[in-house]
């Protein structure tokens, strides 16, 4: 059983407490979240929250790197109370950048897991996707087992995958340095390059796009956008999943790669305790079961349900590196991309 799920339900009874105590039910007041979630099935987070505390959700959306910019331009006067975004690079750049504070929340050090928080707890993650691998069941005989088995010769021609200026290549390529170390993950991105179908283009969807269509015979991709066509019509790719095999990387090691959403409380918010109790909040089991079930996710905190569509997936070992290491090796990653010419 994998690792997501085998762990019982921890600090439930600490959640109760904090979620349904008479002052929370009328909490009232304000919440400022910046958020680079575009996800439409996250209303039902924000309503049920507000419905609960009487809080209301005030939200600023946009792109993950204007929402920074302009938290580090308003500075000081800055209304934001919560940074929402994805990917463990941009957490750590706002917490750089000074944009985070650390807080003291005894429900979410329980619920969440250790290596899914920041060790100043600046940051948290609230859900997560595997990057795994895909393959023409009728063209790849033997589909790469491992992350490493991409740089092997006999995929020459066959791989679509992002660009080494998307987050998600990032932290793959950061998670293999953190494992393998630098020199061997230089070697294995150029390895990869040559092994390019095409130049890297487009969104995860276009990698299994690239499948259905006979571009490319192997694409990474985070789990989330395969499930989705499970569970609703994606045009170009929920009519052909069949054709479509999928594999957990490196099973026998250290595990499937695993990417966050996640958030913090921002550095200068005039209302912090109502931040914290919406990121409390996020842990709640029911917040973590809609994260999987509206936007097919994998939650954060173990022992959580799956939606039926991750849950076809099957069961798997994800790997449980710490995000903050990860994050650390993004710099790394991006210049080993620029130098091994992964566009």
């Amino acid at each position: 059983m994998t690792n997501l799920r085998r762990t019982a339900l921890t600090g439930a009874a600490a959640l109760a407490v904090a979620m349904t105590s008479a002052p929370a039910l009328f909490a009232q007041g304000e919440l400022n979240l910046y958020s680079s979630r575009h996800y439409d099935t996250d209303e039902r987070l924000y309503s049920d929250f507000e419905e609960m505390t009487g809080i209301t959700i005030n939200r600023i959306e946009g792109n993950a790197d204007e929402l920074l910019a302009r938290m580090e331009a308003e500075g000081e006067n800055s209304p934001a109370d919560v940074l929402l975004t994805v990917d463990t690079s941009r957490l750590e750049r706002a917490k750089d950048m000074g944009l985070l504070q650390p807080i003291e929340s005894e429900v979410i050090e329980t619920r969440i897991p250790d290596y899914l928080q920041d060790e100043d707890n600046e940051w948290f993650g609230f859900s997560q996707r595997s990057r795994i691998l895909f393959y023409d069941k009728d063209e790849v005989e033997n589909p790469p087992q491992t992350y490493q088995a991409l740089a092997d010769d006999q995929y020459e021609g066959m791989i679509c995958i992002r660009s080494g200026t998307n987050v998600y290549s990032q932290t793959i390529l950061a998670a293999l340095i953190e494992h393998l170390g630098e020199e061997a993950a230089r070697d294995w991105a150029a390895a990869v390059v040559e092994n390019f179908a095409r130049d890297p283009q487009g969104g995860d969807t276009d990698q299994l796009r690239g499948i259905v269509s006979g571009e490319c015979d192997i694409a990474m991709s985070n789990t989330y956008y395969f499930a989705r066509a499970i569970r609703t019509d994606v045009d170009g790719l929920s009519d052909s999943l069949d054709m479509i095999g999928w594999v957990f990387p490196n099973q026998d090691s250290f595990g499937a790669h695993m990417n966050l959403s996640g958030g913090g409380v921002a550095a200068h918010a005039p209302n912090r305790e109502n931040a914290i109790r919406f990121l409390e909040y996020l842990t709640s089991e029911s917040a973590q079961e809609y994260f999987s079930a509206g936007n097919d996710e994998y939650p954060a905190v173990p022992g959580v349900a799956l939606s039926p569509s991750v849950a076809e997936l099957g069961f798997f070992k994800p790997d449980d590196l710490d995000a903050t290491a990860i994050a650390e090796n993004v710099p790394a990653a991006q210049r080993i991309f620029n130098e091994v010419g992964w566009k």
